[in-house]
């Protein structure tokens, strides 16, 4: 019985440190197996591994790619353009005892800002070297940039054991003190942009309404020109038809132009009319065959005296009296 009772608590004991002494290295990871803080192994492949209880432990590093966001630093290109730039870095331990060396017991944290105190200096020395101006970090050449300082990154990252695979700009912004002027310069240029697309807007419409005050002044000058030859030749043929027609019957005329005249001296209330006797207006009226005693007149003078014909009404009323008053030497009366 008694040697039962002690044969339970040292099977537990042993159960205990058994358990103790392993552990398991996941294929994410790597492990270093400490004894009072001396190195004594390296755990790299993932499975089982084994480990003295108590006096050893286990120190576990992340074997993944790993992502670390810089501050935002401020930079000053060859062009004295200041600008301020936000990085990061893609890295992994490659080597876990040269990390715990470099950074003894602070462990990752401790790695991710000795390797940003050596990615801030690169950035700054890379993006401010002689030829590197700010259109250059903002243009395609930017991966060029990024390239020499994920290069001389690596190398400097090499004695803390970590190998950086990649730097890359996130945001390269302006200070927060240039921006004003810098948008104020940015306006500025477009407002001049905008006033001198306008000023050759006012000038190409000034030579195009130029153009079409210039086209409208020769098209009247030519509408009346034509229109003052057009109305010669009507006159002309209207002189040549009113002297054929004379030639034709002279006396006929002659009677249709005093019955012309007959009509439109008693127009209206105009029925009086106050000439002496033997006035020629009376030539036709006075005379029982209705013909005129006195001789025809030209052709000439016959072919111009139908023009008053075409006058508008009122003027040929008011100029029919006024031509038969001038020949007679008389005045009508209402």
């Amino acid at each position: 019985m008694r040697k039962s009772a002690y044969i339970l608590p040292v099977a537990v004991v042993a159960v205990i440190a058994l358990l103790s002494a392993i552990f398991v290295v996941d294929e994410r990871e790597k492990a270093l197996v400490l004894q009072f803080g001396q190195i004594k192994s390296v755990k790299e492949n993932p499975g089982l591994a084994f480990k003295i209880p108590l006096i050893q432990e286990v120190v576990r590093y992340d074997d993944r790619i790993l992502s670390l966001d810089t501050d935002a630093i401020e930079v000053t290109p060859s062009d004295d353009r200041r600008l301020v730039v936000d990085a990061f870095a893609r890295y992994r331990i490659a080597d876990v005892v040269q990390f715990r060396q470099a950074v003894g017991t602070g462990g990752l944290r401790a790695g991710e800002d000795r390797l940003e105190g050596i990615l801030n200096p690169q950035i700054r020395a890379v993006l401010g070297s002689d030829g590197v101006t700010s259109n250059t970090i903002l243009s395609a050449d930017r991966s060029a940039l990024m390239s020499r300082i994920t290069a001389q990154a690596r190398q400097r990252a090499l004695p803390l054991g970590l190998e950086v695979i990649d730097v890359r700009l996130k945001q390269t912004n302006l200070p927060a003190q240039n921006l004003d002027a810098t948008f104020d310069r940015m306006r500025a240029e477009r407002e001049r942009e905008a006033t001198d697309e306008r000023a050759r807007g006012e000038e190409a419409a000034q030579r195009v309404r130029a153009q079409a005050d210039r086209t409208v002044v020769e098209l009247v000058s030519e509408a009346t020109r034509d229109s003052e030859i057009i109305r010669g030749e009507a006159d002309a043929e209207r002189n040549r038809v009113f002297a054929e027609a004379f030639g034709q019957d002279e006396e006929f005329f002659e009677f249709y132009r005093s019955l012309t005249a007959y009509t439109r001296s008693l127009q209206g209330e105009n029925s009086t009319l106050v000439i002496t006797p033997d006035s020629e207006f009376f030539n036709y009226l006075d005379n029982s065959r209705g013909r005129n005693p006195r001789p025809a007149p030209d052709a000439t003078a016959a072919a111009e005296a139908p023009v008053a014909e075409e006058l508008p009404a009122e003027t040929a009323t008011e100029a029919a009296p006024a031509q038969d008053v001038e020949e007679t030497g008389a005045a009508p009366s209402n």
